[in-house]
């Protein structure tokens, strides 16, 4: 059974940073596309960033330069830094593993920036 178990979301102000982790069970970590979504109120699911088993990294343009997607495959475990946090920034994030068109999600987490 997979498990993909996001963390690290919470409450911050606007500049402040946050580590957001996704932690997977039950699949092969390391052959697996890995990918942070976010969808705020009222909006559609957007990519946030996506990272390759060869460790390359695609971002959306409103997170380039502030964000960073890593993977740690002994721990499979994948993980958002976000820095310089906005308050578009606030939503809920959900982390995506993917291999030849399965694809498995998270519950998610939420992030709020807010003063």
């Amino acid at each position: 059974q997979v498990q993909l178990v996001e963390s690290g979301g919470g409450l911050v102000q606007p500049g402040e940073s946050l580590r957001l982790s996704c932690a997977a069970s039950g699949i092969i970590f390391s052959i697996y596309v890995m990918a942070w979504y976010r969808q705020a109120p009222g909006k559609q699911r957007e990519l946030v960033a996506r990272i390759y088993k060869d460790g390359s990294t695609v971002y959306a343009d409103s997170v380039k330069g502030r964000f960073t997607i890593s993977r740690d495959n002994a721990k499979n475990t994948v993980y958002l830094q976000m820095n310089s946090l906005k308050s578009e920034d606030t939503a809920a994030y959900y982390c995506q593993a993917s291999f030849r068109g399965d694809d498995y999600w998270g519950q998610g987490t939420q992030v709020t920036v807010s003063s």
